[in-house]
């Protein structure tokens, strides 16, 4: 039971019916009390009629003996004194009216007048009456009449409530009734479309549990013809599991590659070690030391890779003076086989300086790797940005492969050797770094022909 009122279908269900409910019992309170309300007002409409009928005969100076009440509408006069002057024959007890009395008080005149008169205004009350030993609810209106003998008069005249309170009751009646049939329709009905519109849903669950058990990423899961949100769900889930399937892709190469770029430098450096312990006469020392530090840098950028992959980002709080960067990443190459020239701004960013090192010597080191004679660095303001430029005057980057260069593991020139290519990895480190300062690492032309790095960054 709990599973079952767990589910979507059911809450709807449940939610929709009691909202129809609530709506139901207050419609259904309001029309009663309208009808009540109404049915009121003309039971005393009945009573004013009859009323200002016997208070008219007073004012004409009809007697109160002579006023022939009738026997269907109870009538009570009482005077201002509270004293009954006149009553319905067959009326036995009164309630609600100014006396309690059913018996007339005979009271001789004071005199004559010129004539009587009736008051516009009209009272109502709720009380009874019981006429031949039945009782029963009355409402009743009070009319306030003046006979020609100067007798101050109050003529209470009756219609029943009864016929209000069974027309009342009947409509509650009928409300008692169909209201739960009403509620079993209105559950039925939203649980069936419930379930017709979760019919979709329930298919793309059991197709992504399939893929779960499967791993099978290439799968889709079925997505419907209509234009609602359950079919922007499963296309959002398509476009979730291809993005998925990409980077398992990209993960898988990328293990693949870094096993391939670790074996070589690994395989060669064991071999240089156990012919070194067999002929230590034959041992290469500088080959050994720089296989090491080949395998170091390699593993330091599979480890930041790996870092940046987590979502590692910069400290946000940390100035780094760009043109001051270049410089001192410059003044540490003199040694190199390509110069590097500078043209540099005072422009600050904000950010990590180890890693923007890192960034501006990837873009260097690969500037030398391709340049013929000479790598120009420049740092200038453009708007709210701080531009790097790394120039070289070799043969360039093709424009369809501008953006393949910042793959990992990519290498234009598959003929050159390791040694001299890389692993691949430092220009995807640069844009993944970059790109986690909040700029943009791109390539173009320079002016001399080669390429052109440009790393874009936000102003300090």
């Amino acid at each position: 039971m709990g599973r079952a009122f767990g589910s979507v279908r059911a809450r709807a269900a449940l939610g929709a019916t009691v909202v129809v409910a609530v709506a139901l019992v207050a419609a259904g309170l309001a029309v009663l009390r309208v009808l009540q309300g109404n049915l009121a007002d003309q039971a005393g409409l009945h009573a004013q009629v009859e009323a200002r009928e016997v208070a008219s005969k007073i004012a004409a100076g009809t007697g109160y003996r002579a006023l022939d009440l009738d026997d269907d509408t109870p009538v009570q006069v009482v005077d201002d004194k509270r004293r009954v002057r006149a009553v319905s024959e067959d009326l036995e007890a009164v309630t609600g009216t100014a006396s309690p009395s059913v018996r007339p008080v005979p009271v001789a005149p004071d005199g004559e007048r010129e004539e009587g008169e009736v008051d516009g205004d009209v009272k109502y009350v709720n009380g009874s009456a019981r006429i031949d030993g039945t009782t029963a609810d009355y409402r009743w209106a009070a009319v306030e009449a003046t006979s020609p003998q100067g007798d101050e008069v109050t003529v209470y005249a009756g219609a029943p409530l009864a016929t209000e309170r069974d027309a009342v009751g009947t409509v509650r009646q009928a409300m008692l009734i169909g209201l739960p049939l009403l509620l079993l329709v209105v559950a039925g009905v939203t649980w069936l479309v419930t379930r017709r519109a979760l019919r979709p849903v329930e298919g793309i669950r059991q197709e992504m549990s399939a893929i779960t058990a499967s791993t099978d990423l290439s799968r889709r899961v079925p997505e419907p013809d209509s234009h609602d949100e359950v079919a922007r769900l499963a296309r959002t889930t398509n476009e979730t599991l291809t993005a998925l399937e990409a980077a398992v892709e990209r993960q898988r190469a990328f293990v693949a590659d870094a096993s391939h770029e670790l074996r070589s430098p690994v395989a060669s450096l064991r071999t240089q070690l156990e012919v070194g312990v067999a002929h230590p006469e034959l041992l290469d020392l500088p080959g050994a030391v720089e296989d090491v530090v080949r395998l170091q840098r390699l593993a330091a950028d599979l480890l930041l890779l790996a870092r940046l992959d987590a979502g590692e980002r910069p400290r946000a709080d940390s100035r780094v003076e760009l043109d001051e960067l270049v410089r001192e990443t410059v003044e540490q190459r003199t040694g190199d086989r390509v110069p590097v020239r500078t043209d540099l701004a005072a422009v600050a960013a904000t950010g990590s300086r180890g890693q923007l090192t890192q960034v501006l010597g990837n873009l260097v080191d690969n500037a030398q790797r391709h340049a013929r004679g000479e790598v120009r660095v420049s740092v200038r303001a453009d708007g709210a940005e701080g531009v790097v430029a790394v120039a070289d005057d070799g043969s360039g980057v093709p424009e369809s492969e501008r953006e393949r260069i910042f793959e990992r593991f990519v290498r234009l020139d598959d003929a050159r050797s390791r040694d001299d290519g890389g692993a691949g990895l430092g220009l995807a480190i640069a844009r993944d770094v970059v790109v986690r300062h909040g700029g943009t690492l791109t390539v173009g032309e320079a002016p001399g022909g080669g390429a052109l790095f440009e790393v874009r960054l936000p102003l300090s």
